[in-house]
């Protein structure tokens, strides 16, 4: 019976338990097991501790007892085992998302009551980063609440070399097993080998230093969780509804086939030959056609392009192509080595005029004379330099 055990023996067994679960798939049947179990612990420890009163508005931080300040994280890791419970529908996560809200909400509201969070940090946590419209001051915000926790964890590390513990960077460690180690009479899982009598060298002073820090990180950590599970809030309320599951109603069947009947033809009537009327008084058709050119040449022409390649096929060759633009005069010839081998139009001219004795030699011996005498008279007309008008030299 939950109700007969210690309060340390029984957090320490939700602690555990809690523990074990966050290494695990929150979806394992396993999981949820031991989610349940440890969300049943607490809320008796819960309990419990309301029915002892143990805390009280009327009291201030330094009239709690080291022993009992512990179980001031009940609430915290409620919150934090409850989250992660597997739920089914939107609804549902809605719900859960409430009560965990409602659990952070009193842990923070416990921890400002008594002033154990300096109000320094206290307006720092405060600040909700998505709700400001700046880039650059949220950027800031978030800055400063990470350089804020950062340090809490160094000074936790700090007091648990103190307590000649394990640094938490040596093993795998999570926050319910650095809560378990704060219990009183109870040994934590990290503690070191050659340090039995750790419970016996620690001071009261170093117990309370470490459970005020790690009280002060967790402060830090419920804001931000409760800044994402008002994010997931909004986005579940402005989700779509789930789809209706179940047969259409009669009002949607009758829709329905008036779609269908508008696009279907209607069934061919026994009367009504192939050779019959294609549309009724009212535009429906009575019967399948097929819209062709008119003429049998066009409809066996359109058939056979059925089956045939979507692109133009050629219908000459390569050589037959070069052949005919070749007749066309539109491919040049000539150019390479033997081409600069060959003379001139006016080598060759010169040559065939010093051919004495036949009439080709006399012709072109006149045909050159011409050539240079029209020369002579261009450069006659055209002085050297005549055309150079504006740069006179």
């Amino acid at each position: 019976m939950t109700s007969t055990l210690p309060l340390p023996t029984l957090f320490s067994r939700a602690l555990a338990t809690a523990s074990k679960a966050a290494n695990l798939p929150t979806v394992d049947d396993e999981t949820q097991e031991l989610i349940q179990s440890a969300v049943t612990d607490l809320k008796e420890l819960d309990r419990r501790v309301a029915a002892l009163s143990l805390f009280s508005s009327n009291e201030v931080l330094e009239d709690i007892s080291t022993r009992n300040l512990v179980y001031l994280f009940a609430r915290y890791v409620l919150a934090e085992v409850q989250n992660r419970m597997k739920t089914t529908d939107r609804d549902e996560r809605m719900t859960v998302l409430k009560q965990t809200q409602v659990h952070l909400k009193s842990f923070i509201h416990d921890l400002d009551i008594y002033c154990l969070v300096p109000e320094v940090e206290r307006a720092l946590y405060a600040q909700s980063a998505s709700s400001i419209k700046d880039a650059a001051k949220r950027r800031e915000v978030k800055i400063k609440q990470f350089k804020a926790e950062k340090d809490l964890r160094a000074r936790i590390e700090a007091v648990r070399k103190r307590r000649k513990q394990v640094p938490i960077g040596d093993l795998s460690q999570s926050d319910f097993d650095l809560i378990r180690s704060l219990l009183p009479s109870t040994v934590g899982p990290q503690v070191s080998d050659d340090d039995d009598d750790e419970d016996d060298s620690e001071t009261d002073e170093i117990l309370r230093e470490a459970i005020s820090l790690l009280l002060r990180l967790n402060y830090a950590q419920a804001y931000s969780q409760l800044e994402s599970m008002d994010q997931e809030l909004e986005l579940l309320r402005n989700a779509p509804p789930p789809p209706r599951q179940g047969p259409p109603s009669d009002d949607r069947k009758s829709k329905l086939k008036e779609q269908d009947d508008m696009w279907k033809l209607d069934t061919k009537s026994p009367s009504i030959g192939e050779s019959g009327p294609l549309l009724d008084s009212s535009g429906k058709p009575l019967r399948p056609f097929t819209i062709l050119p008119a003429g049998a040449s066009d409809r066996t022409r359109l058939q056979s392009q059925v089956f045939g390649p979507g692109h133009r096929l050629p219908t000459m060759s390569i050589d037959e192509y070069l052949k005919i633009e070749q007749e066309r005069g539109n491919i040049l010839t000539g150019g390479g080595p033997q081409s600069e081998e060959q003379p001139t139009s006016s080598e060759q001219l010169a040559m065939d005029s010093e051919t004495d004795g036949t009439a080709f030699g006399e012709m072109k011996l006149e045909e050159k004379r011409q050539k240079d005498e029209q020369w002579a008279q261009f450069k006659d007309a055209n002085p050297r330099g005549a055309g150079n008008t504006m740069n006179r030299g």
